[in-house]
């Protein structure tokens, strides 16, 4: 019964309907999981001290490459999967479920201890002053140091339950940990007096929940999944088919997050509340692209399974009908976050100069919006084909190649608000180069 019900979604059900039923759980979670680290940044606002809101900024570029290695082991592990159904070899599937949780563990475990190791030069680099040194190292070593094997793992979990398309399972289990973080933040900030600790104390703890909960879905789910998490079934040999994909996923959040941090470091240089203000912006910035990265995850698995099986016509309606999805959802958040920019701002912090200069901020962010998500869905629909070195030359050009230096050019000849005028430039220029590469894919396959 679970195969047939798996292969009428896959195969026959209605594309606006498969990938709403794959997406919209999915969508819901990273709303839900956007709500979580967006709740870290609003309840220390409320404390009014923008030295705290800035060392929680300045980290999280560094927390977010946890994502980069749940993309690179959990993201291309599902994809590999997904293909795998779709040729109907199940036999593999396990083995490959394995190696992503637990090489991804291991590595993970490897990155938080030199984390540890290095934490006071790695916060000078980022841009710590003296007055959000303490505040940062704090919340390093709760989210990152001892919270970073959680993190990456819970991720990972939830990328495996959905290349099987169990979504609600997967949606489910981020939506719990999400909701634990927004319930423990007021407790441990306000309740316990732990300030900047507290809140992230509540995320490594949440993010620790939530494996839990993907583990008990899995041991419910034995006998109907391919999936399988025992080590007995490790092996490297599928380590270049996994990283093949996951490695562009894990590069744009790689090359994503040091635009962040070469961004806070060069407005760090005007002083810590600009670094607040964009680090707030940034954290509401996000929640458009994590709708479509919700999406990306839900349509994912459609794509690799068709392309898999052959039915490219399948796999290009799919992808085609997310695209345009992503672009109007997109579009509706620029015009509210430019209708409401200073309420938005004033919510988060009630600091008058702070507020103030974040709202003008994200009404100049928000633009980029509809062609970032445009161009990561694009990027992710490569992936979920196996066209993970296409996918890669995209996001290195993308981040690497323009973000990066653009970002340092516009310091030096425009200023502070220049670099936030950087990502739309950056999306402008690669929304032809990534259609172009995509057009050129398809026209290969037909």
């Amino acid at each position: 019964m679970k195969q047939t019900s798996e292969k009428f979604l896959f195969e026959e059900m209605a594309v606006p309907k498969a990938v709403a039923t794959l997406a919209i759980p999915t969508i819901i979670s990273q709303v839900v999981t956007m709500i979580y680290n967006l709740a870290d940044t609003f309840f220390i606002g409320q404390i009014g001290n923008p030295a705290m809101v800035a060392a929680v900024s300045l980290v999280s570029p560094w927390f977010n490459l946890l994502t980069a290695l749940g993309n690179l082991f959990g993201l291309g592990g599902c994809c590999l999967i997904s293909r795998m159904l779709g040729a109907q070899n199940r036999e593999d599937v396990k083995h490959v479920a394995v190696f992503s949780v637990w090489g991804g563990a291991a590595a993970t475990l490897l990155f938080s201890a030199l984390t540890y190791l290095f934490h006071a030069p790695l916060l000078n680099f980022l841009g710590a002053s003296p007055d959000t040194f303490g505040y940062a190292r704090d919340y390093l070593f709760w989210v990152v140091v001892l919270g970073g094997v959680p993190t990456m793992v819970s991720l990972t979990l939830g990328h495996l339950l959905r290349s099987e398309g169990h979504a609600r399972q997967a949606s489910a289990g981020m939506m719990f940990g999400g909701i634990l973080n927004v319930v423990l933040d007021p407790m441990l900030i306000f309740l316990f007096h732990l300030d900047v600790a507290g809140a992230a104390i509540a995320t490594a703890f949440s993010n620790a929940a939530s494996v839990v909960f993907f583990v008990i879905q899995f041991h419910r789910l034995k006998g109907k999944t391919a999936v399988s998490l025992h080590p007995r079934y490790f092996t490297l040999r599928f380590t270049g088919p996994v990283f093949s994909v996951g490695l562009a996923s894990a590069l744009a959040t790689t090359l994503g997050n040091a635009s962040n941090m070469v961004m806070v470091r060069l407005a760090s240089g005007y002083g810590d509340i600009p670094v607040a203000a964009y680090g707030i912006v940034k954290r509401i910035d996000q929640l458009p692209l994590n709708v479509s990265m919700g999406l990306c995850q839900g349509f994912m698995p459609l794509v690799g399974y068709n392309f898999a099986s052959g039915d490219y016509q399948r796999m290009r309606k799919v992808s085609v009908f997310s695209w345009k999805t992503a672009i109007v959802m997109s579009a509706c958040f620029v015009i509210c976050f430019a209708v409401f920019a200073p309420q938005i701002l004033h919510l988060f912090i009630p600091e008058e100069q702070t507020s103030a200069l974040g709202a003008q901020f994200l009404r100049i962010a928000c633009l980029a919006v509809p062609l970032t998500s445009a161009n990561f869905l694009i990027s992710y629909t490569l992936q979920a084909m196996g066209k993970g070195g296409a996918s890669a030359v995209l996001t290195f050009s993308r981040q690497g190649l323009l973000n990066i230096p653009l970002l340092i050019i516009m310091n030096l000849t425009v200023g502070l608000y220049g670099m936030i005028w950087t990502q739309l430039a950056v999306e402008v220029i690669m929304l032809p180069v990534s259609l172009g590469m995509y057009f050129h894919t398809w026209n290969r396959l037909t």
